[in-house]
């Protein structure tokens, strides 16, 4: 065959203009980050709901469904956790581009592995949400007992504990849980998030 007649595949694909056409609405990654038990998951839960309650296609990424799929092969370490957040990313960047919103609620603990997640789905698709819940809050919530392990040292190099975590340098916005409610933080994040995923009235 002539090498005129071969056509690149993405000059018949659609585009992202395409797919956030069809669903009317921008997609964006917002990452949650912030220590265990400090509402990342939570407040994600709820931002979905709000969204969804407006039209808005949205998937939340967290533990549970990660790394019991794509990422069952990687553990704890340092290079598992890089590798966790790394695929992370790059399944967002795909939804992001299909117009989903796509929302993360991820430890994600250094700000190297946060930018490296926002290089891989790109800084203008991503925003930075840090739960700022105070630690010693954290430890009173402990649902899973997690850091009574950590404080025994049943569990090693557990943020927060015996592993530290970065304090974002440069978050879009900060939320503390312990001192304002659910609905208050929804309420600030729809405020946020709402401009840079709709380009009509709700």
């Amino acid at each position: 065959m002539e090498e005129r007649h071969i056509y690149p595949i993405f000059d018949r694909m659609l585009q992202r203009s395409d797919r956030e056409n069809l669903l009317k609405q921008k997609g964006l990654m917002l990452w949650f980050t912030g220590l265990s038990g400090s509402g990342k998951s939570t407040l994600a839960i709820a931002l979905e709901r709000e969204l969804y309650q407006n039209g808005i296609l949205c998937r939340i990424l967290d533990g549970d469904n990660i790394r019991s799929g794509i990422n069952n092969n990687l553990g704890f370490s340092e290079a598992d956790r890089i590798e966790n957040i790394r695929r992370i990313a790059e399944v967002s960047k795909l939804f992001v581009d299909c117009g989903i919103v796509t929302i993360a609620a991820f430890i994600s603990p250094t700000n190297e592995i946060r930018q490296m997640a926002a290089d891989i789905i790109g800084k203008d698709d991503f925003m930075e949400i840090y739960v700022s819940t105070p630690l010693e809050v954290c430890e009173q919530r402990d649902v899973k007992g997690l850091y009574k392990k950590a404080r025994k040292g049943e569990i090693k190099d557990f943020t927060g504990i015996s592993s530290p975590f970065e304090i974002p340098e440069q978050p879009d916005l900060t939320i503390d849980t312990s001192t304002q409610s659910l609905e208050e933080s929804v309420a600030i994040l729809k405020k946020t998030v709402f401009p840079r995923i709709v380009s009509f009235n709700i």
